[in-house]
């Protein structure tokens, strides 16, 4: 920040100078080329974006339809932004595209680096957002646009602010890369150590195991801030992973009453959703009291260790099991039965303990966000967002 102050001082001691958007940079507006010039062979013409396939994690994601006659383009390394619905996504191209309507191409004149453009506008998103109108679909018309205003300080203030946001950026990137080696490792080694290859286990169907109850229905209004701790089954997505000590939401007593739970040690398992990979997750419950379970999940009350149990259910090898039991149509679905017939591999409490324990300690290095790399990524993001802050706030 020192830096940035002494160039501040050096370049503009009496402040940074506001000038609207079209004064600073060459806007393009898209426009839709003719359905009959759409293709899907990249050999045809120039990658189309409408804006779906343009907004992502990657600098900027390939599309697959292009274009023979493209009617607006954006060149390599120019600022595309969403001009409709959702109003101010933000990519940086590293090719030359066809865009259509919907989105607007940034390039920075001589005296605005569009690289600096693009983090002052991921800054000031909501002031761009809060431009756009209509009811039923929102957008933000090219007047608007040409009036957004931009601070221009000296060059090498915007390279100084563009080095140190890059460093971010790119920091976050590498350990976001690492995460999702670390998510495969992972899923590779609770693969090998649950599936017993070469190695003498004996296998037996949870039927045989356990005893599969299933839970009564509640809806989402049923759920109270305190009372009875419940599981609802969309939150067996969106909430739980392997296991869990607390719930996330609660029924009046009353209403307890009449459902069925789980007991401390139970593997609460979902048995219903959009998708046939929705189904069959588990979660092993280790509160200290019972916790009422939705009608779309069976309780498995078993003797195995129950984290255990919670794992073998994330495997390919299970799911691969329950898949032909399960029913499609517009919510897919298992039944007990289905359930009842996968195996799983009953190896010495022993070895299930020692398998935990490694499972426990890679789940927390890609889960947690409270230590492992996504607590990391977590604070490098606040950090960024921080300095982002600070050093893109001119006084206008």
């Amino acid at each position: 920040m020192s830096k940035i102050d002494e160039l501040i001082q050096q370049f503009c001691p009496e402040g940074v100078e506001f000038k609207e958007l079209s004064e600073v940079a060459y806007l393009t507006m898209g426009t839709s080329p003719s359905g009959g010039t759409f293709s899907s062979n990249p050999e045809d013409g120039i990658e189309f974006h409408q804006g779906k396939t343009l907004f992502g994690n990657e600098i900027i994601k390939h599309s697959s339809i292009y274009t023979t006659s493209p009617i607006k383009v954006a060149e390599p390394d120019s600022l595309i932004m969403s001009v409709r619905a959702p109003v101010g996504d933000t990519n940086l191209t590293n090719r030359k595209i066809a865009i259509g309507r919907g989105l607007c191409s940034m390039v920075g004149k001589d005296d605005l680096l569009t690289k600096f453009l693009y983090y002052f506008i991921n800054v000031n998103i909501q002031k761009i957002k809060n431009k756009s109108n209509g009811s039923t679909f929102e957008a933000i018309n090219t007047n608007d646009i040409k009036q957004i205003k931009i601070p221009v300080p000296p060059l090498p203030i915007q390279q100084e602010i563009v080095s140190i946001l890059d460093k971010f950026t790119t920091l976050e990137a590498e350990l976001e890369a690492e995460l999702e080696a670390r998510r495969v490792q992972y899923n590779f080694y609770r693969n090998q150590l649950l599936y017993f290859v070469g190695k003498e286990v004996e296998w037996k169907m949870l039927g045989e195991v356990g005893e599969f109850v299933r839970g009564k229905r509640f809806v989402k209004t049923d759920m109270v801030s305190e009372g009875v701790p419940c599981i609802h089954y969309g939150e067996m997505y969106t909430h739980y992973k392997i296991w869990a000590k607390e719930a996330k939401s609660y029924l009046n007593p009353d209403l307890a009453a009449k459902l069925r739970v789980a007991h401390p040690g139970d593997v609460i398992i979902v048995s219903a959703g959009e998708t046939i990979e929705d189904i069959g997750n588990g979660v092993a419950w280790l509160g200290e009291s019972d916790i009422v379970i939705h009608d779309a999940c069976f309780t498995f009350s078993h003797s195995l260790n129950p984290k255990y149990v919670s794992y073998y259910l994330q495997t390919n090898l299970f799911r691969s099991q329950i898949k032909r039991y399960i029913s499609s149509g517009k919510i897919s679905s298992i039944n007990a039965p289905g359930l009842r017939k996968a195996k799983i591999p009953i190896p010495p409490m022993e070895e299930q303990e020692r398998i935990v324990g490694i499972l426990d300690k890679f789940d927390a290095l890609v889960n947690d966000i409270s230590i492992g790399l996504p607590a990391e990524i977590a604070a490098r993001r606040k950090q960024y967002e921080y300095y982002r802050e600070k050093l893109l706030n001119f006084k206008n």
